[in-house]
């Protein structure tokens, strides 16, 4: 396991992450793909809103909005 933010996002492909945004939205869904500005791409994608879930399917995320990734 590396010690280094794209390690760590590496060891998590396939998975399910959470992801939060400027603006305090909130996603999870399984981290299919990312590059070195931090885009993200999830599938089976979802919004998490006050305890209420909105599926979105596959998603991509401008890096710039991101405030955490939570593996």
């Amino acid at each position: 396991m590396g010690n280094r933010p794209l390690d760590i996002l590496n060891n998590a492909l396939n998975k399910s992450v959470l992801i939060r945004l400027k603006g305090s939205r909130e996603f999870r869904g399984e981290l299919q793909g990312y590059d070195i500005h931090m885009n993200i791409v999830l599938e089976k994608a979802e919004e998490i809103k006050e305890n209420e879930t909105k599926k979105l399917g596959t998603v991509v995320v401008r890096g710039d909005n991101i405030v955490f990734i939570s593996p």
